[in-house]
């Protein structure tokens, strides 16, 4: 493979991870809405459409393996492509934790909502900017707006810590098993808005290593986004 060819490859390497980027920034939307409309038949579509997101990520994985074997590319190239790889593993992440969410609306049904969702749809779209923002920060090289996703990430746990005040206050009330199940629900959601954001710091600061060369510190999002039966809690981080 001629280096022009190497280049060619790794842009549309590039293309399709945005491409899967903005699919799951729609996931992140629909799950959300979806579960504010509780309208489980959207919350289905979005769980059929995580098979896409993980072919997705299949393929631009084993086309980043294929072009670091074709050609060794240089130092600044090679970042990119392991940059690419470890982005793309985030963003299938962020895809599954909309997923939970969907899952949750599915769990949650038909039954009346115990509070006005707010709060909720709010985290949402902040945490979808951050997504937004942290493939952006790829495509222009922006380190100003990598460090802005990573400020932007201490509001949502900021977020997440309220809710988690008031909704464990509701289930602490003793009211009926209903509205408790529904509060534990609604908690997840947000635990899993949480994750989004964690993971979207991520990528911005794969980003800034890309660019620089120059590691940040910082700590991912745990391996594998929990399902909706586990414990909510604060996240856990451990050192990649």
């Amino acid at each position: 493979m001629t280096r022009e060819g190497f280049h060619k490859e790794l842009q549309a390497i590039q293309a399709e991870m945005l491409k899967m980027g903005s699919l799951v920034e729609k996931q992140i939307h629909e799950a959300v809405h979806y579960l504010s409309t509780q309208n489980l038949a959207g919350a289905q579509v979005v769980l059929e459409n995580d098979d896409i997101v993980d072919q997705m990520q299949i393929n631009i994985e084993e086309r980043c393996m294929r072009l670091i074997a074709l050609q060794q590319p240089l130092a600044s190239d090679l970042r990119t492509v392991v940059a690419i790889f470890k982005i793309t593993t985030d963003v299938e992440r962020i895809g599954d934790n909309a997923c939970n969410i969907a899952e949750l609306t599915l769990r949650i049904g038909e039954e009346p909502l115990i509070k006005p969702l707010i709060d909720i749809p709010f985290m949402a779209e902040q945490t979808k900017a951050m997504v937004r923002d942290s493939l952006t920060c790829f495509v222009d090289r922006d380190l100003e707006l990598a460090e802005a996703v990573r400020q932007a990430d201490e509001p949502i746990d900021e977020m997440y810590s309220q809710l988690f005040d008031e909704l464990m206050g509701i289930v602490l009330e003793g009211r009926s098993e209903q509205i408790s199940h529904q509060a534990i629900n609604l908690l997840f959601v947000a635990r899993y808005l949480e994750r989004i954001a964690d993971h979207a710091t991520n990528i911005a600061e794969r980003v800034m290593y890309m660019v620089t060369g120059q590691r940040v510190d910082h700590m991912d999002v745990e391996p594998e986004a929990s399902r909706p039966d586990e414990a909510p809690g604060k996240a856990e981080h451990q050192y990649h």
